[in-house]
């Protein structure tokens, strides 16, 4: 597992107090999952956090036809032979897809029902979330903590899913203690064109966000992991889109604009945390300070099979000692 590093200064001799793994946006990714529980080897980390959206995009009938398989994606249509089928699975799995092999009358029907579509799409959201945990707990050392909280990308059947898991840890709207830090987890995002499960107004962001923050004995050492970056911090640009949701072209180019949220921002501001840990936005990879808080969103490349992720660095006095963004 390469990786790359960025902004990583000269370690003192003794070790850091806690060392996080971070890493978000994996959209249903099977090869960055295995990646995530692998970095806390490749990396020595004690906790690994997936920050969000680890639900795929949707679901692809992959369909039987005289010896081959077919499957459409964006309207191209995908034709292997059928001794390929589990190649085909793994590349739809890795563009964020949920293969599923049905007959022609069967992809038809589902077609036709979007109810049944819907149905289907959490259930294969479910199964592999389900099989995350028990290879979680196949594959971490047990000293090793796993900390995943859903994104605005996640329906809420996962949730169960994840706070039953022996392996795994899901305070999504609560604090968790982590020995020097304390760490806030907040997944609902400002309002998006695709009008996700988790999604609200930026007073009621604002609301649940103090809510969370308020059940702790103090904020010196604490570290957010929310999933929406932000407001115009760099960490949240993203392509300007219409009312189709097609890119909005200004100039001749494509109109990029902050789409993060005002009052993360301003619960930044105010209780100045240690690290904000943020995702979201994909193609915004970068660390911005605000004020004394150091933000970081390592970006996805998850339709490459590529893992982005973030090593933090926190001293026993809960003070951030460094950080490393990495990719493999």
């Amino acid at each position: 597992m390469a990786n790359t590093l960025m902004f990583f200064r000269k370690q003192p001799k003794d070790a850091p107090a806690l060392r996080l793994f971070f890493a978000t946006d994996i959209h249903g990714s099977d090869r960055c999952f295995r990646k995530f529980l692998a970095a806390a080897t490749v990396y020595q980390a004690d906790v690994l956090v997936l920050g969000g959206d680890i639900a795929g995009k949707g679901l692809v009938p992959v369909v039987a036809n005289n010896g081959t398989l077919l499957a459409e994606v964006h309207g191209r249509t995908t034709t292997v032979p059928a001794a390929r089928e589990k190649q085909l699975l793994d590349d739809l799995n890795a563009t964020g897809f949920y293969g599923i092999r049905m007959s022609h009358d069967e992809a038809a029907l589902l077609g036709e029902d979007a109810g049944a579509l819907r149905r289907l799409f959490r259930e294969q959201i479910v199964a592999q979330v389900q099989a995350w945990c028990v290879l979680t707990a196949e594959r971490l050392a047990p000293q090793v903590r796993c900390i995943i909280t859903p994104g605005n990308d996640d329906p809420t059947d996962v949730d169960p899913v994840l706070k039953s898991a022996d392996r795994i840890e899901c305070p999504e709207a609560e604090l968790c203690d982590l020995g020097p830090v304390v760490l806030a987890s907040l997944g609902t995002v400002t309002p998006t064109p695709w009008r996700t499960e988790r999604e609200c107004d930026e007073p009621e962001l604002a609301e649940v966000i103090e809510a969370i923050l308020s059940g702790g004995s103090g904020a010196s050492n604490v570290i957010f992991n929310f999933h929406c970056p932000p407001y115009a911090s760099g960490l949240d640009l993203a392509p300007e889109l219409d009312n189709r949701l097609r890119p909005v072209i200004r100039g001749g180019r494509p109109s990029v604009i902050p789409v993060g949220s005002k009052a993360v921002r301003d619960a930044i501001m105010r209780y100045q945390p240690v690290v904000g840990l943020h995702g979201h936005v994909h193609e915004s990879r970068g660390a911005q300070k605000i004020g004394r808080t150091l933000c970081l969103n390592p970006g996805s490349d998850y339709g490459s099979g590529v893992l982005r992720g973030a090593l933090v660095d926190i001293d026993k006095d809960g003070s951030l000692r460094d950080f490393l963004f990495t990719s493999g």
